[in-house]
């Protein structure tokens, strides 16, 4: 229960063949890069990995290659996506064999009633939590398929033991800073990570210690160095580096912003990290002018190089 989760914790994206299966070479490839740029973690499975479109036997394999990738180096949070108590008790017992350190526990079709009986989610993550690994709370926007939870069921939530954390995605500044202060009445320390990819910067002013995003998977250094400064009090270096990674998060997510998985592959094969953008339907690929959008907004941030046309 000890992680240090006060940093970066990209949502790494997974890379694919033309046949839209696992590319183990360019994964391996792809979480060194991410890796040695500064990580406290790595989060897999998640939504940004296409998490929703994998199998769960791809998921445990996933899970393996970058445990074996990483041998410890960084710790490994593991998406889980239930959708039924049974099922995601089984998950997390695989998913901690192949090497996961920690759970982010998505939010459920069985929260979607309204008004949410607090039980549903109390008794859901209490039989998850019992598997032994840490949990991470998830507060998503009702775009990507999730849910805001009510102050006094995140309240019971996140005193739950096993608790060390909550990443609040709602893409609401109003929303996180409620959840900032539900979390400060709470006896014991939770780390608030934000995933709002549309207010990085915005979000450890608000009260964030770390952050759980999609965006993390690309400008991961600059976004590393971000909060290191916050952290140390430099706050013009801080707010520099901010309006600077804001500037292509603003384009990655911009409407419909379900498609930000394929333009963070599009804008890594830009950069050459990736060989190709391939992505598993339902996704599509990117248009044509969006690729272009995305290639101009790169340069214009000093990802890269402008050429000669």
């Amino acid at each position: 229960m000890g992680l240090d989760l006060q940093g970066l914790i990209p949502a790494t994206v997974l890379p694919m063949t033309a046949d839209a299966e696992i590319d183990e070479a360019q994964l391996r490839g792809y979480i060194r890069w991410v890796a040695e740029q500064g990580p406290c973690a790595l989060a897999i499975n998640a939504d940004t990995g296409e998490g929703p479109h994998l199998t769960h036997q791809e998921k445990v394999q996933v899970l393996e290659i970058v445990a074996d990738e990483l041998k410890g180096r960084v710790p490994i949070v593991a998406g889980l996506a239930g959708p039924s108590t049974r099922l995601a008790v089984a998950q997390a017992r695989d998913f901690k064999a192949a090497g996961a350190d920690a759970l982010l526990v998505f939010p459920i079709s069985a929260y979607l009633s309204s008004p949410l009986d607090p039980e549903i989610p109390l008794r859901y993550h209490q039989a998850v939590a019992e598997v032994g690994l840490p949990l991470i709370l998830f507060q998503l926007q009702p775009a990507l398929g999730g849910v805001n939870f009510e102050r006094d069921v995140l309240r019971r939530l996140a005193s739950l033991d096993g608790v060390i954390a909550i990443k609040e995605a709602s893409f609401d500044a109003r929303r996180f800073l409620d959840v900032a202060r539900v979390l400060e009445e709470l006896p014991r320390p939770i780390t608030l990570l934000t995933g709002n990819d549309n207010f990085i910067y915005e979000s450890f002013v608000l009260g964030a210690r770390g952050a759980l995003i999609g965006f993390g998977a690309i400008m991961t250094a600059e976004q590393v160095q971000m909060i290191q400064a916050w952290q140390a009090g430099r706050i013009d270096v801080a707010q520099d580096l901010g309006r600077r990674i804001q500037r292509l998060a603003d384009v990655v997510f911009a409407p419909p912003v379900a498609d930000y998985r394929v333009r963070l592959k599009e804008a890594l094969h830009l950069l050459g990290v990736l060989d190709e953008p391939y992505v598993r339907e339902p996704l599509l690929p990117l248009a044509a002018s969006q690729r272009e959008l995305l290639r101009r907004t790169l340069q214009e941030v000093g990802l890269l190089q402008e050429t000669a046309a």
